[in-house]
């Protein structure tokens, strides 16, 4: 074990009382050549942007880029926050026994090559990897992307001096 004082760390968390806070979930808004990259979940066979939870230790920028490369295999920075939003106040279903805040990023291809129409994944989460244009959308995994949030991160992406959306 560690030489580390336990004192220290108890003082840490003696005020702490487990008081609830919200789970964040972060979105990448990939786009290239007018086309969404999207990616189809192997649990519900629907498509959403790529994403997750957060990681603790962090920042929302480093989890979005990593969650997109995790799901896609495309290297991303993360460069813009287009929304923030609150699941409960959206039709996602089902419903969650807590509460979620929704953060969807502009990201940049940090590699400019060439993409795939659609493509397969190995990833035990994801089956399919594709980029789509806002007229050619496949059916969304509802519990993670509403289609009036796809088609808001469209007008984001030809109004990018759009402010922020939040709830």
């Amino acid at each position: 074990g560690a030489d580390i004082a336990i004192e220290p760390v108890l003082a840490l968390f003696e005020g702490e009382t487990g008081y609830a806070t919200p789970k964040v979930d972060v979105r990448g808004c990939v786009f290239h050549d007018g086309r969404l990259l999207l990616v189809r979940e192997r649990s519900d066979g629907r498509w959403t942007l790529p994403g997750g939870w957060a990681d603790v230790g962090e920042s929302p920028a480093q989890s979005v880029a990593r969650e997109v490369y995790e799901e896609s295999g495309y290297r991303v920075r993360a460069a813009k926050l287009l929304a923030v939003y609150d699941r409960a106040l959206h039709p996602h279903t089902p419903p969650y026994p807590y509460h979620i805040y929704k953060l969807f990023f502009r990201c940049d291809l940090e590699d400019p090559a060439p993409v795939a129409e659609q493509v397969s994944r190995t990833d035990h989460e994801i089956s399919h990897v594709g980029f789509f244009a806002e007229d050619a959308l496949p059916e969304l995994s509802i519990s993670r992307v509403t289609p009036e949030q796809i088609a808001r991160m469209f007008a984001h992406s030809r109004h990018p001096g759009w402010p922020t959306d939040f709830d």
